[in-house]
């Protein structure tokens, strides 16, 4: 486009300078930058109507002009290309089936040229004749596949005129001439179109005769027949013994045939001749003469039928020594592309040839027309952007306008969504909060059996619907892709602890056996997201609980390396077998049938035959099984196990409750760890469901490992329990606290034992030889070491008149580290509290050590929360201060102060606890840059102060990730959601206060 915008400028350059020249003593000296001057004439002139209007449409028009001849040109071009690479792919397919057929000849040339030394060797050579009609015939059946081309063989001999009598004596037949004289051929047709052959007359006196002697079966009607007396066949004789080489005859009908044939032949000679040897040399030697028949039409059939191709072509071979002989093909020769490859069978005085053309039509060259329409389209397509380009720069513009107000619009939206869920949230939790915190407060107090037993049942229907509340709003999330997880450090015992402790109660009731266990493989500190995965196990033992009324419920915890030894041992064939390798001696459905179709195992019959390799040394893969005893899953059912909102049959919900979205939930945030999700489940035998996560490996210590006191390491323990299951269970337990422990099924293994510190023994174990027992306990009455515990299920209606019966140190069940570590301090030093241990918890004794004396400030606007918070704070021994806004919380912590941490609600009036943490932060940040500018003293009130810094943690109903985010970016340490326990506010604040005593 240059030269025509250049021949515009010279069209107009008078008036270009006239009106420069005036412009030029018009504008003010500082906009005549080159800038504004170039911008100026092309707007002046470069873009006026004329040129839009006359040179544009030259330009469009020379435009279409030369892209039509290049189209037509590229169609010219490509077509020419296509119709050279169609001619040489029929010269390829052509050449290629000629190369075939010839080299097929060859081969039956070469095999007929062996056979006629064959001839030569057993016949002529032998005295009598090794050969005979049967054995030739035989013979040449049975080596027929070394010649695939040839229909048949036969061999003549040569006899002279004074040997003829004797010849046909010898042989018991007359020679006989190959044409009859009522017809120059050997063949009629009959009636039916049939071939039939005439008989044959006597062959005359002549000098010499070529009777044939051998023929194969399928020719045997040629011998006796003079081959000298066929025309063909008599120059083939006579040129094959003058040449000593196989020749070919021209093609000629087969006898018994419509097919056209040729005949090669080879002659026989009484010697071995020189390679120098004169024709005369040759034909005086020749003694013999084999002959080979060649079907030319099945021969080049054969050829065809291996080559299938998706384009086929028509194939003629002719022979072309004297004119065009067609061997081969139809008659049809085209006017079409077409391609002659040359063939050579071994004879020179003979020439053929193969004519190859394709048996369709040459198609359309629709890539040439397509790319060249294409190429034109494109121009003119070219052409009209260029003549819109004004118009649609300012059609973007408007729908660039309206599509950033429809996103504004969106994000609102969304926004809102957000903000309407956080809200509810909080409107919900925060009064949840107070209820309670109110009954937890009041169970406290001093209660009759009754009011405990509303009090307790009110809690507990606040917890289910606080449960409800926490599971449709993690649906939400799901449906609207904004769930997230965190990664924060965690002890993954105490976690399963905790989670095992929220279900003793309803175990208790039901009787079951309730355990964990936890590989030793596994990190005692991981990082992830804790409350997902208790959520996750949460749901699975929540639904174990729920249909299981007897037998047990058994949590493990392995790494995936390790469950190819759980694939071996474990098998589901014989249900008998299993029981006595559970936890209760129920059979259960196996946990390999749960984890078997996952994708980070090899299919097949073993899984495991390769171990499971972590992408990265710092990630590992934890394999989680809840196996029970329960009711099962119908088999019709389980394939919808994981729709939200399904049950497993329509009486499920009202005979046991829940909303059938925690698997699904469940499903998802297995996801989101990067694991899988699957379940085993008989129908009255139970099930197992099985989920795996990816977690992180932490090689910090910003948690701290799991406690183990002092005093129980080197402390040797027998475990007495005729189920190793659960024996397995209870030395995972004393593990945990430094004990080293062997089972065992008896107590005869007592004495051989090294000195042990203590025994337990399960109480269905002790149950089921109580007298021996009960004997065997007495030893242990007057001494100190060994000390004997009972480990019971509390199910008062099976223990009430054990515990009654029996006077021994009793450790009830489920075992917690805690729980555990607290009953043998008691047994074994005198130490602990009873009061301390409530549900088998352990309470205020780890709890008051650690919050004795700590000052913490609760910051809330509803009085009922602050309440709340301050009394389960001050149960634990804590000085607890309430402020009712965050201007308050400002005054308070306002440094230097005495405060030790505080609890800051995030929703309040005025000033809210995001702004009033970032004005607390700026306070010490600005004291502490003082500190260490030396302008402030750092002893402040009798302490050494390197730089102050509050831990302070929000207190919110928002349970959305952008409020937790939102915390972390206002300067607050951590989390508590509401409604919350005094456990949970421990937890969090303990991650700031080092323990003062140590449990003794």
């Amino acid at each position: 486009m240059t030269w025509f915008i250049v021949a515009g400028i010279m069209e107009q350059k008078p008036r270009i300078v006239n009106q420069i020249k005036l412009n030029f003593s018009l504008v003010w000296p500082e906009k005549l930058s080159l800038k504004s001057w170039r911008t100026h004439l092309y707007n002046q002139y470069f873009v006026t109507r004329k040129v839009r209007e006359t040179w544009w449409r030259k330009l469009l028009l020379l435009w279409i002009v030369g892209w039509v001849v290049f189209s037509l040109s590229l169609l010219w071009y490509m077509n020419s290309t296509q119709v050279e690479k169609r001619k040489e792919t029929l010269g390829n397919m052509c050449d290629e089936r000629a190369r075939m057929l010839q080299d097929q000849f060859n081969v039956s040339m070469n095999h007929l040229q062996a056979l006629a030394i064959l001839v030569s060797t057993f016949h002529h050579s032998k005295n009598p004749s090794a050969i005979d009609q049967a054995t030739f015939a035989r013979y040449a059946e049975r080596t027929a596949f070394e010649r695939p081309l040839t229909s048949g063989v036969a061999y003549a001999v040569k006899v002279l005129r004074s040997e003829r009598e004797q010849f046909e004596r010898m042989q018991g037949w007359t020679i006989k001439k190959m044409y009859s004289s009522k017809k120059s051929t050997a063949r009629d047709q009959g009636d039916d179109g049939s071939t039939e052959v005439t008989p044959q007359e006597i062959s005359p006196v002549a000098d010499e005769y070529a009777p044939v002697i051998f023929a194969q079966d399928a020719y045997k009607h040629v011998v006796s027949l003079d081959m000298l007396s066929g025309h063909e066949d008599r120059e083939n004789i006579l040129r094959a013994r003058a040449v000593g080489k196989g020749v070919l005859t021209a093609p000629f009908p087969l006898v018994k045939s419509n097919r056209l044939g040729v005949i090669l032949t080879y002659a026989v000679y009484k010697s071995e001749l020189p390679s120098n040897a004169t024709p005369d040399e040759r034909i005086e030697a020749a003694i013999g003469y084999l002959g080979g028949i060649f079907d030319i039409e099945a021969l080049v059939d054969k050829l065809l039928h291996q080559l299938a191709c998706k384009q086929s072509i028509s194939v003629n071979v002719y022979d072309t020594t004297n004119g065009q002989i067609r061997m081969y093909g139809s008659n049809q020769t085209g006017t079409g592309m077409s391609h002659i490859s040359a063939l050579n069978f071994g004879d020179p005085s003979r020439k053929h040839e193969m004519q190859c053309r394709f048996t369709q039509k040459p198609p359309w060259p629709w890539l040439a027309i397509t790319t060249s329409f294409g190429t034109l389209v494109i121009a003119f397509l070219i052409g009209y952007i260029f003549s819109a380009t004004v118009t649609r720069i300012a059609k973007v513009e408007d729908d660039y306008h309206q599509m950033m107000e429809l996103k504004k619009r969106a994000e609102a939206a969304d926004v809102a969504k957000s903000q309407f869920l956080a809200t509810v949230s909080h409107e919900i939790r925060t009064p949840m909060n107070g209820v309670l915190g109110m009954l937890q407060m009041l169970m406290d107090t001093e209660l009759d059996v009754t009011q405990q037993d509303y009090v307790r049942t009110a809690q507990a229907s606040g917890k289910a619907l606080v449960s409800l509340i926490n599971t449709v709003l993690d649906q939400a999330k799901i449906e609207s892709g904004k769930l997230e997880l965190e990664a924060v450090p965690f002890n993954l015992r105490s976690l399963l602890d905790d989670t095992l402790s929220l279900f003793s109660g309803k175990a208790q009731e039901k009787g079951l056996e309730l355990a964990v266990y936890v590989s030793d493989q596994v990190p005692e500190t991981l990082v992830g997201d804790p409350g997902r995965i208790r959520q996750i196990i949460t749901n699975f033992m929540g639904n174990s609980i729920k249909f299981t009324e007897r037998g047990h419920i058994y949590l493990t915890v392995h790494l995936v390396d390790e469950a190819a030894s759980l694939w071996d041992v474990e098998t589901e064939t014989d249900p008998q077998s299993r029981t006595n390798n559970t936890l209760s001696g129920y059979a259960v459905a196996a946990r390999k049938r749960s984890w078997e179709n996952f994708s980070i195992f090899q299919h097949g019959s073993n899984p495991f035959d390769r171990p499971y390799v972590s992408s990265s040394s710092d990630q590992i893969t934890l394999i989680i099984s809840v196996e029970d005893t329960g009711v099962g899953i119908p088999y019709e059912a389980q394939s919808r196990i994981f729709t939200p909102f399904m049950q497993v049959g329509p009486s499920i919900a009202r005979i046991h409750g829940g909303t059938g979205i925690g698997l699904s939930i469940s499903k998802c945030l297995v996801g989101l760890m990067k694991g899988e999700i699957g379940f085993a489940s008989r129908p009255q035998i139970g099930s197992t469901f099985t989920f795996t996560a990816v977690l992180t490996r932490t090689r910090s210590n910003s948690t701290p490992s799991e406690y183990k006191p002092s005093e129980f390491y080197g402390m040797n323990a027998l475990i007495v329990d005729h189920r190793p299951v659960r024996a397995q269970v209870t030395a995972y337990h004393l593990h945990r606290l430094g004990i080293k422990s062997e089972p065992t099924k008896n107590l005869s293994q007592f004495f051989s034992k090294p000195p042990l510190n203590m025994v337990l023994i399960d109480k269905e174990t002790w149950s089921l030889e109580a007298i021996t027992w009960s004997n065997f306990a007495s030893m242990f009455t007057n001494s100190k070491i060994p000390k004997l515990f009972i480990l019971a299920n509390p199910a008062l209606k099976n223990n009430s008149q054990f515990f009654q019966d029996v006077n021994l140190n009793i450790i009830l069940k489920p075992l917690r580290a805690s729980m555990l570590q607290v009953s043998l301090q008691r047994a074994l030093f005198g130490g602990g509290d009873k009061g301390n241990c409530r549900n088998g918890v352990v309470g205020n004794l780890s709890l008051g050590s650690l919050l004795q004396g700590k000052r913490i400030l609760v910051v809330d606007d509803n009085s009922v929360n602050l309440r709340v918070a301050a009394g389960a704070l001050k149960k634990y021994g804590a000085e607890v201060t309430c402020a009712d806004s965050g201007k308050r919380a400002i005054e308070f912590l306002k440094p230097p102060h005495s405060f030790d941490a505080c609890f800051m609600d995030i929703q309040m009036p005025e000033m809210d606890g995001f702004e009033a943490t970032r004005r607390i932060r700026g306070m010490e940040a600005a004291l502490n840059d003082r500190i260490k500018r030396d302008e402030v003293c750092r002893e402040i009130n009798g302490k050494v102060i390197q730089s102050w810094h509050i831990p302070i943690l929000a207190m919110t109903a928002d349970v959305i990730q952008a409020t937790h985010e939102e915390c972390l970016k206002s300067g607050m340490d951590g989390y508590v959601s509401k409604p919350f326990e005094g456990e949970q506010l421990y937890r969090e604040v303990a991650r700031f206060f080092k323990p003062n005593t140590k449990l003794s």
